[in-house]
């Protein structure tokens, strides 16, 4: 389980995120959903630990990003915007490094990346070097990364970017296979068809705050519009005019 506690951030004069909350439980889709600029990003660095909050908490399985920044990075898959691969290393070599970093024993190994590498369909490309991978397959090697540990908590920012839709159908199917399986699954999107068709919950984020947030149902009802599209222009119009 993911929390976020009130957390803010300031970039020297630019306040990117102002006192964010919100819970992604176990066993559900949590979608941050929100402009460029929102503080999705943001928000999603904090939890990664790679950025401390000004103010506020944020925890994963009860560890404490900031005081127990390990512990929490062991119980979490994250998939950043920009895959950061080792360009030299082969895709099969990137997610083995990951692995070994992740404390898997040596003799697990290869038989964890052979896994990941048949669920992700990276097979045709696992021995090539990463130089050179086209968008689509960069994502699913980062992907594969970063769910080579078997994580309980996945943070996907802007998962199906440069897929295309057969990937991006198998991936849709892998996050819905992650939530069944009891995961806690936070992902960014600025896909509204994507978020509708997956998440249980929806964080709608606008200058840096929580517009609104619930079930696509709840949002529809609590702004008052039929479309979930249409609720997200309101809530986040609604921040702008604060």
């Amino acid at each position: 389980m993911i929390k976020v506690d009130g957390i803010h951030k300031t970039f020297g004069k630019v306040h990117a995120v102002r006192g964010v909350s919100f819970d992604a439980p176990d066993g559900k889709i949590t979608g941050l959903l929100g402009p460029n600029g929102a503080g999705k990003s943001t928000t999603l660095r904090v939890l990664y630990t790679v950025l401390k909050p000004d103010e506020g908490s944020a925890s994963i399985d009860g560890k404490d990003v900031v005081t127990e920044s390990l512990e929490a990075r062991r119980c979490t898959g994250a998939l950043p915007h920009g895959s950061g691969l080792y360009p030299h290393l082969t895709a099969r070599e990137n997610i083995a490094y990951y692995a070994a970093l992740c404390g898997i024993p040596r003799s697990l190994i290869d038989e964890k990346v052979a896994g990941i590498i048949e669920l992700l369909d990276i097979t045709a490309f696992a021995d090539r070097r990463t130089k050179g991978f086209s968008q689509g397959q960069r994502t699913r090697v980062a992907l594969a990364r970063s769910l080579v540990h078997d994580p309980q908590n996945i943070i996907l920012d802007e998962p199906s970017n440069g897929l295309d839709v057969m990937a991006t159908r198998a991936l849709r199917e892998l996050i819905l296979k992650l939530r069944d399986d009891g995961r806690c699954v936070l992902f960014s999107s600025h896909v509204m068809q994507e978020v509708a068709a997956l998440c249980d919950d929806i964080v709608i984020i606008a200058n840096g705050r929580v517009a609104m947030e619930g079930s696509a149902e709840h949002i529809r009802e609590q702004s008052g519009c039929d479309d979930l599209e249409d609720a997200f222009v309101a809530a986040i119009t609604n921040v702008a005019d604060d």
